[in-house]
């Protein structure tokens, strides 16, 4: 079983490749399997479950957590947001509605991600936007 932090690695990474190509999540994460399979295994992985969910549950309620970025992002549309710096936010945002997960830890792992897969500017970016939805969720 995957790290609940390699999972969220993983998941913005199919996120971001279902924006970026406009695909079905159902066919992005197939594509993720099978490149796992023909580099790292000879046998079929071990599903992750906890990166599907944050994919699936991000996937289904982009319309919802998208109004939610809008009304907590000033002066951003988004469209305009970094594709990466958007998807990182919706994943939050998903973690942070279901509340399965302490709001701090889903900020920290939301900006490690941002440190990770985009720049400085970025992370104050998605602490802000964060910041500001957990407070309305709480």
């Amino acid at each position: 079983m995957a790290s609940r932090h390699r999972s969220r690695h993983r998941a913005v990474q199919i996120l971001y490749q279902c924006d970026i190509r406009h695909i079905a999540v159902d066919e992005a994460l197939a594509a993720y399997y099978e490149s796992l399979y023909s580099e790292e295994h000879e046998k079929q992985p071990p599903r992750d479950g906890f990166m599907e969910e944050l994919v699936r549950g991000t996937s289904e309620r982009t319309v919802e957590i998208d109004k939610q970025i809008v009304a907590h992002s000033a002066n951003w549309r988004i469209e305009r947001m970094p594709t990466v710096d958007r998807n990182i936010i919706r994943m939050a945002i998903y973690e942070l509605m279901m509340k399965k997960i302490a709001p701090a830890i889903v900020i920290d792992e939301a900006l490690d991600l941002s440190r990770r897969f985009s720049g400085d500017d970025s992370v104050a970016f998605v602490n802000g936007v964060l910041d500001s939805i957990r407070k309305q969720l709480v």
